[in-house]
């Protein structure tokens, strides 16, 4: 037997599947495929183990990803795509074989056909397509803490805000309403907060205020509020028994980390929280991929990444698959990458010295082959061939081959303006979700009872004013009586001068005197 048959009969032992899979292409050895049945297959049910595909710049990671999309839709699976770059909306149309792709396909020895699958565009920000919204009540004190990344203490503040519009029934929808909420307890509600729930510090206020300016100005202040997403819409099947492909357009917040791990963190609690146990079920109930991953990661807090590693160790067992896609496995926090079950590496280049160790500790990621020295081969790789190592049905790592990928059925390029103006044109999704609701919250509610306590209180000193007056006046009434009695009355003296006795004896004494 020589060394390609088997090779061959070595890929085609440990890509056997006796369930549903998939096909991601050929085996190739030495650079080139080996044909026949060495295909490599993946297990659906193994699908929510979760994966990586990495690799440099121009390698055809998003050509494999959308290779996946098509696969798992064309099962009945729905996918979520979180689309960084706005190259993955070609999928909603048919493609078109060309001779490079009939000449692909005929080695790895896979039929080609072209095929549209079905398609939501959906959008976290102003972008058009399918608004996504969650509110700040559904993220909880903890959550929402660690998005802003506080300290323990205003960590508690946080959580007497929630606690607080819990007893008074203040619905916290948006960032405005727990605006709204910080400033009220900081000044004009100071008292009754500290009368119900101890002392609160304005410098812990003032931090939190700050974090959350951070946010609004990353664009958050659009994701937060109402109508909130359903996730049962991310779980279509179309008439065809096709899963919808859900693809969420990020092209305007990659300068906006924190937003997107807000974004992603918020999206896999929901999911997690709101899909039933699955067990080791035969396929996965939703599939997500996200691109350009270390967005996630760069910027976001230790307790934001422990958060996110806690879901993805935890989701798998709802039937939900994650799949980061990023240059480097570096990239990924070494407790995520360990929980990735299905990698497909792409080629890295060796350009310095820098290059060429990371390209050495990647590889020391894959599992140990007779048949590749998996640092050379890594470069050599060429566009749409990656290195592939999966687990088989029994959850136990496939043997590491290089691939050549098969190429997508859909488009291989974006929709049109116009293409993507109709598709959303014609979104049941659109229609339920696109409409702004800002129904009455804390911040209106709070804004009425702040009204409520000025116009009372300016009514209260009107009438304390009108009191202070009339006593004010009731004390100068009996000053002036008295004056006046005075001033009617007649002097003493005067009334003796002026009486009759003493002016007829003071006439008589005059009267003497001129006789005299």
């Amino acid at each position: 037997m020589s060394k390609a048959e088997e090779f061959s009969n070595h890929i085609i032992n440990g890509y056997t599947c006796k369930g549903d899979f998939i096909t991601l292409g050929g085996a190739m050895l030495n650079g080139v495929p080996v044909g026949g049945e060495a295909h490599v297959n993946i297990a659906l049910k193994t699908l929510n183990r979760h994966g990586l595909i990495a690799g440099a710049t121009g390698t055809g990671k998003t050509k494999t990803i959308q290779v996946l999309s098509e696969q798992l839709s064309r099962n009945g699976i729905p996918v979520l795509m979180m689309d960084i770059k706005g190259d993955f909306s070609g999928i909603a149309m048919p493609g078109i074989e060309q001779s490079f792709i009939t000449e692909r396909h005929g080695k790895i020895n896979l039929p080609y056909e072209t095929k549209s699958f079905p398609v939501e565009l959906m959008t976290i920000s102003k972008q058009n397509g399918v608004r996504l919204r969650a509110t700040v009540s559904e993220f909880g004190p903890v959550l929402f803490s660690r998005i802003l990344d506080l300290n323990d203490t205003q960590g508690g503040v946080v959580a007497v805000i929630f606690k607080y519009c819990d007893d008074h029934h203040l619905p916290l929808l948006d960032l405005k309403d727990f605006k709204k909420v910080l400033q009220y307890i900081t000044d004009e509600g100071k008292a009754e907060i500290e009368k119900e729930y101890g002392r609160i510090s304005t410098a812990s206020t003032g931090s939190i205020l700050r974090k959350i300016i951070e946010l609004e100005q990353q664009g958050a202040d659009v994701f937060f509020g109402e109508l909130s997403f359903d996730i049962d819409d991310l779980m279509r099947i179309d008439k065809n028994g096709n899963g919808y492909v859900n693809i969420i357009r990020l092209t305007d917040i990659q300068d906006k980390p924190k937003l997107f791990s807000t974004f992603m963190l918020s999206l896999l609690a929901e999911i997690y929280s709101t899909m039933p146990e699955q067990g080791d079920a035969g396929r996965p109930e939703l599939v997500i991929f996200i691109d350009e991953a270390h967005l996630i990661f760069d910027q976001a807090s230790k307790a934001l990444q422990d958060q996110i590693e806690t879901i993805v160790k935890l989701i798998r067992s709802k039937g939900i698959g994650i799949y980061f896609i990023t240059q480097n496995p570096q990239d990924i926090p070494a407790g995520v990458l360990s929980q990735l079950g299905l990698k497909i590496q792409h080629a890295l280049r060796a350009f310095t010295a820098n290059d060429r160790k990371a390209i050495k500790m990647t590889s020391e990621n894959y599992p140990l082959s007779d048949y590749y020295k998996t640092d050379e081969v890594i470069t050599q790789l060429g566009i749409g061939e990656a290195f592939v190592t999966a687990l088989n049905e029994k959850g136990i790592p496939t043997p590491l081959v290089a691939t050549m990928l098969r190429a997508p059925m859909s488009r291989m390029d974006v929709l049109t303006s116009q293409e993507i103006d109709s598709l959303i044109s014609e979104s049941k999704l659109a229609k339920k979700y696109n409409e702004e609701i800002d129904r009455e919250s804390a911040f209106e509610l709070l804004d009425k009872k702040i009204t409520a306590a000025e116009e009372q209180a300016a009514k209260k000193a009107e009438e304390v004013a009108k009191q202070k007056e009339a006593d004010r006046q009731a004390k100068q009434a009996p000053a002036r009586k008295t004056s006046t009695r005075r001033s009617t009355a007649q002097n003493p003296i005067v009334k003796v001068l002026t009486s009759a006795t003493f002016i007829r004896g003071a006439l008589g004494i005059l009267s003497k005197m001129f006789k005299k």
